[in-house]
């Protein structure tokens, strides 16, 4: 088949590579933001015993910014791994609810085509494409998500390798920024919400009591917590719904 007299397949191509070059252009800016936050988790891997290898590996595998800082967190402590595969899927898991949402944006095109591109959706880059007007191009989610993912772990790695040149006790140092990383995703997200408060000081709440009283591991005691807390804010609000007369 033809369209304008051009074979149907080479418009397919030429309308899916001007999407990636669209896809590149948007993501720019999420590329550019994640430079310092990629540098600073190569530091932290080098400082926490990761290798290069390892470090760029996490980056190219998990590609989750706050679930990584939070493996490096556990991984310090001797968390198991199950333990930490849990608590990373707890935090992604509302990437699930991402890709349904674009799904209803997207072009129709392969499953397999579908699953590479949910793999490099994120925050940001969800933002970006939620917000873009008209159907979305297979094509320019690549693009938008090749630029990021690229930007990411390749700093990662240049992260890694500045912090293998810094003074030993300067790398040591760098585990502060672990935490000061944790309180900078969590403040704003406090000040938007109440139940954000409630969550946190909860799920606090829940983990010490697990810690202290020798109840659970350290990884199982974070995991148990962050369900229980999640459980019981959600049970909470829906019995105050339920109380000021809305069903759902």
């Amino acid at each position: 088949m033809k369209k304008g007299g051009v074979p149907l397949e080479n418009v397919m191509t030429i309308e899916q590579g001007s999407g990636f070059r669209k896809g590149l252009q948007a993501g720019i800016s999420i590329a550019i933001g994640y430079v310092p936050i990629a540098l600073t988790f190569g530091l932290i891997a080098k400082t926490t015993g990761l290798t290069l290898g390892e470090t760029v590996m996490m980056s190219m595998i998990v590609f989750a910014g706050a679930s990584q800082y939070m493996s490096l967190s556990l991984l310090s402590l001797g968390t198991g791994i199950i333990e930490i595969i849990l608590t990373t899927f707890i935090v992604n898991i509302r990437h699930f609810l991402m890709a349904a949402s674009l799904n209803e944006k997207i072009e129709p095109d392969r499953v397999l085509n579908r699953v590479l591109y949910s793999f490099g959706i994120t925050d940001e880059t969800f933002s970006v494409a939620a917000t873009k007007s008209g159907t979305i191009t297979t094509g320019y989610m690549f693009g938008l998500n090749f630029i990021a993912y690229a930007s990411w772990v390749v700093c990662s790695g240049i992260g890694f390798v500045i912090g293998a040149g810094l003074p030993q006790t300067l790398q040591e140092s760098m585990s502060i920024a672990l935490y000061a990383m944790f309180v900078g995703l969590l403040v704003p997200s406090m000040k938007a919400s109440v139940k954000v408060v409630f969550l946190a000081v909860l799920a606090a709440c829940f983990n010490s009591i697990f810690t202290m009283a020798n109840l659970l591991s350290t990884g199982w005691s974070i995991v148990g917590a962050t369900l229980l807390s999640a459980v019981l804010v959600e049970w909470v609000e829906t019995m105050k719904k339920r109380r000021e007369g809305d069903p759902s």
